[in-house]
């Protein structure tokens, strides 16, 4: 199964697949860079697509899928204040991919989950939320290089 009909045999996301990086928001699409575009198998915002159906949860940004594995991309600021958000994001998501996007979630990369920072980076070291994100593997990036 390929990402796009792993994304239409997903009632949540069905018509949101886009070619290439084009479901990601313009203004964020230069942060995610990588190596061959002729690998990128497609995309799609998570957030627009499920946030009739989930209105008050904190939904994940994005998916894309580059040379068949699939990455899921979080655009937030990385301020301290702003872990427990990103966190409540990763849990949604996983639990949307168990649940609801089980074709999706076969295709994840070994390492799936990035949060990319969209502006500075301002989660202080001694922090227990800075702890807490490396141990997920969360620790915000500028930029996804693959």
């Amino acid at each position: 199964m390929t990402f796009k009909e792993a994304v239409e045999a997903t009632p949540d996301v069905s018509d949101g697949y886009k070619t290439g990086l084009n479901a990601v928001d313009k203004k964020y699409r230069s942060k995610i860079q990588v190596s061959d575009t002729r690998l990128l198998d497609g995309s799609i915002d998570i957030d627009s697509c499920t946030t009739r159906l989930y209105p008050n949860d904190n939904r994940w940004d994005y998916a894309f899928s580059y040379n068949q594995k699939v990455y899921f991309v979080e655009f937030h600021s990385a301020k301290t204040r702003e872990t427990a958000v990103v966190l409540n994001k990763l849990k949604w998501l996983k639990n949307w991919l168990i649940h609801s996007a089980p074709n999706i979630n076969d295709r994840k990369a070994p390492q799936p989950y990035f949060w990319i920072q969209s502006k500075g980076f301002a989660i202080f070291p001694s922090a227990p939320q800075y702890r807490i994100i490396v141990q997920k593997g969360l620790k915000p990036i500028p930029i996804l290089k693959l």
